[in-house]
């Protein structure tokens, strides 16, 4: 897989602290809100994702079901310039396989962003954009094989693309992962996530070693298997929401 060509790249390099490649692929994910122009000029996608965040994500929705913006966590990101994205050219020719290794480079670069900025950490998000790529399956099917992956790492992995159909944590009918351009996000797990990971033993664990870190082992444990959600209810994100609408995410 060849690394996307940066039309930008006569204005000087992008340093360490605005630019990481993946080792795998070769993807380059830059820090958007450093040069935000710059970053737009890389892509029509590139400015498709800036004016989706700033004309959706950061603003508030008739059908969110709460008050504030859709993704309350991105405000933060975009004022520290601590959103990074990167284009993973290919469209569908990359297959499922393409997607792992992709996820795999995204992983890598996510857990070492935050190990270099411990205090900022709580804020990073990494989103990885799929220009061209209308097979949205294989969006799924990447999603599906590295969530364990993020999740053990403290990470949560979400899946985006048009007429993405999870349901909204506030309104079922709301469909908060429906986007303009498919991709692949990793942000930090919140207390907010249990939904996303009720139906399985060992990411309710994970849930609890990073959010309740000093319960004994055994006892993270305990409660995993006794909250465990089985069977249709899984999927009703909605119906397993735990938080008031006073709570926030921690």
């Amino acid at each position: 897989m060849n690394a996307p060509e940066d039309p930008a790249a006569q204005q000087g390099p992008w340093d360490r602290t605005a630019m990481v490649t993946g080792s795998r692929t070769g993807v380059r994910w830059r820090r958007v809100y450093r040069d935000q122009a710059r970053w737009e000029r890389l892509d029509p996608a590139a400015a498709v994702f800036t004016r989706w965040v700033d004309g959706h994500l950061m603003r508030p929705h008739p059908d969110l079901g709460r008050d504030g913006p859709v993704c309350p966590f991105v405000r933060t990101g975009v004022v520290h310039e601590l959103v990074w994205a990167g284009l993973a050219t290919g469209g569908d020719g990359l297959d499922t396989a393409d997607l792992r290794r992709i996820v795999d480079d995204a992983l890598e670069e996510y857990h070492d962003l935050c190990v270099e900025n411990p205090d900022q950490a709580r804020q990073l998000a990494l989103v990885t954009l799929f220009p061209g790529l209308t097979r949205y399956e294989r969006i799924d099917a990447a999603h599906s094989a590295r969530k364990s992956d993020a999740v053990r790492r403290g990470f949560m992995l979400g899946q985006f693309y048009p007429g993405c159909a999870v349901p909204g944590l506030w309104n079922r009918e709301f469909r908060p992962l429906d986007s303009p351009v498919p991709m692949l996000v990793l942000r930090p797990m919140m207390s907010t996530d249990f939904p996303f990971l009720a139906g399985r033993a060992d990411w309710l664990y994970a849930y609890f070693t990073h959010l309740a870190p000093d319960l004994p082992r055994r006892l993270r444990w305990a409660i995993a298997d006794r909250m465990l959600v089985e069977g249709a209810a899984v999927a009703d994100i909605t119906a397993l929401r735990a938080h008031a609408h006073d709570e926030q995410a921690q």
